[in-house]
């Protein structure tokens, strides 16, 4: 199939008027204080919903919670 009509520049500018990039979004792990991405296990210290999902081997002590 080829093209019927040609579309006006200024349809075109219209739709990729919104191709803008979307900044990430961060949080801070309440555990350790490092930005991570929202809902994910943190790679610094392996906590998810205030648990330790995974152990992370460091050279640091951990953080005791008091």
């Amino acid at each position: 199939m080829t093209q019927k009509r040609r579309h006006s520049r200024t349809r075109t500018a219209t739709r990729r008027s919104r191709w803008t990039a979307v900044p990430v979004t961060l949080v801070t792990c309440p555990q350790c204080k490092s930005r991570i991405a929202p809902h994910r296990v943190c790679p610094s210290c392996g906590h998810y919903a205030g648990r330790e999902v995974i152990a992370i081997e460091t050279d640091r002590p951990k953080k005791k919670k008091e």
